[in-house]
C-alpha cells in the first residue's frame, strides 16, 4: 500500500474547509514521481471505485441529514477509512465517480410540496401514506403548480399516485426529508477531506472524477443513483429515467467498488437496482462487485427509527447474489 500524503489529516474528516486545489496539485505531483504512478488509463487491471452521496450534508455533524449509524459518528469513521482506502490504494484505482444527491425546494420530498387543511406543511420524518391522501390529511401544495408548470389537480392525482405506487412495491412510505442537498448549497458539496483525496487522485494519476448529478426530479425521490422510485406518472408521463450507465461501465472494468451513505437508503437502492440490471443481462457480473462494508453506515435517527437491520439484510441478499463484503483494510491486491 501507498503511504498517506503528509497533508492529510484525520482530524479534519468531519469538518468543512477550503480544499487547497494549488497546493494539492504540486503535491501530487510529487507524490506522482516519488512513488512511479503511471496515468489510471494504463492500468492493466480496472478497478473502480463509486462513492455515493458523500456530502455535506449526510457526512458532516450538524448538517441536515448527518449519517450517524449506531455509534452517533458513522459518517465521518466511514469517511475517514474511505480517504485512506483512496490515498494507500492510489496506484490501483482506475476511475473514481461520485453521484451527489441534488435538490431544490419543490420536491415531493421536502415540507414545501404538501399542505394540510390549516395550509401548514408537514414536518421532517413525516410519512405521507396512501390513507393521508385520501382523507385529505395531507394534499399537494396547490401554490405550487404555477412554479412547475402543472394544473393543480394533476399535482394531487400524481402524490397520489405515487404513494400507491410505493406500498405497492413494498418500499419505505413517502417520507419528508427536511431540506438537504440543496443544489448551489454548502451541504451539495463533497466532504472536504473526501474531495481533496479524489482531487489528489485525479492529479496523481492523470484523469478526472466522474460527477452523477441525481434526485432532481420534482415528482419523485431518487434514493438510487440509477434511477428513481417511480419511474413514470398517472397517465404513463416519464418522472425519471433510469439509467444504465452503471451497468454498462460495470461490463468494462474488472471490479467496482462501492461506498458511501447511507448503507440503509441511497446506497443500499443503488446496489439493488444495479444487481436487477445485472441479473437481466449476466448474473455474473455481480462477482466483480465489491462493497466496502467499513465506509457505509445506516440511518439511525435515536428513539425514532434504526436502518441497522434492514441495510443488513439487503447486504446478506447482495453477498448471496455474488457480490463480496470487504473492509478498507483488506489489501485489494488480495481481493478474490
Amino acid at each position: 500500500m501507498l503511504p498517506l500524503p503528509e497533508f492529510y489529516s484525520p482530524d479534519r474528516v468531519g469538518s468543512v474547509y477550503r480544499v487547497d486545489y494549488a497546493g494539492l496539485s504540486s503535491a501530487a505531483q510529487t507524490y506522482r514521481s516519488a512513488h512511479s504512478l503511471n496515468p489510471a488509463a494504463k492500468d492493466g487491471q480496472k478497478n473502480w471505485l463509486l462513492l455515493i452521496d458523500v456530502q455535506n450534508t449526510f457526512c458532516i455533524p450538524g448538517f441536515e441529514l448527518f449519517v450517524g449509524g449506531r455509534s452517533g459518528n458513522g459518517a465521518v469513521d466511514d469517511n475517514r477509512r474511505l480517504c485512506e482506502f483512496i490515498y494507500h490504494n492510489l496506484g490501483s484505482i482506475s476511475q473514481i465517480s461520485a453521484t451527489l444527491d441534488s435538490h431544490s425546494t419543490a420536491q415531493i420530498f421536502h415540507p414545501l410540496f404538501f399542505v394540510n387543511a390549516a395550509g401548514e406543511h408537514p414536518a421532517p420524518f413525516t410519512d405521507i401514506h396512501v390513507k393521508d391522501l385520501q382523507n385529505g390529511v395531507w394534499k399537494f401544495n396547490p401554490d405550487l403548480a404555477g412554479q412547475l408548470g402543472i394544473q393543480v389537480e394533476y399535482g394531487q392525482k400524481t402524490v397520489l399516485y405515487y404513494a400507491e405506487s410505493l406500498e405497492k412495491k413494498g418500499k419505505y412510505a413517502l417520507t419528508i426529508w427536511p431540506y438537504h442537498a440543496m443544489l448551489g448549497g454548502i451541504g451539495h458539496a463533497l466532504v472536504p477531506a473526501v474531495e481533496e483525496a479524489v482531487f489528489f487522485y485525479s492529479i496523481a494519476r492523470l484523469t478526472k472524477i466522474d460527477f452523477e448529478i441525481k434526485g432532481d426530479r420534482p415528482f419523485t425521490e431518487n434514493y438510487s443513483a440509477i434511477g428513481p422510485e417511480v419511474l413514470s406518472g398517472p397517465a404513463g408521463e416519464a418522472l425519471g429515467n433510469h439509467n444504465p450507465k452503471f451497468i454498462e461501465q460495470l461490463r468494462q472494468v474488472d471490479r467496482l467498488i462501492i461506498a458511501g451513505q447511507a448503507k440503509s437508503h441511497c446506497v443500499a437502492w443503488t446496489i439493488s437496482d444495479l444487481l436487477e440490471d445485472i441479473q437481466q443481462i449476466d448474473p455474473d457480473l455481480a462477482k466483480k462487485v465489491y462493497l466496502l462494508e467499513d465506509c457505509t453506515s445506516p440511518v439511525v435517527i435515536a428513539g425514532v427509527v434504526d436502518h441497522t437491520q434492514a441495510a443488513e439484510e439487503a447486504y446478506t441478499r447482495f453477498q448471496a447474489a455474488g457480490m463480496h463484503r470487504v473492509r478498507s483494510t483488506d489489501p485489494l491486491n488480495e481481493w478474490v
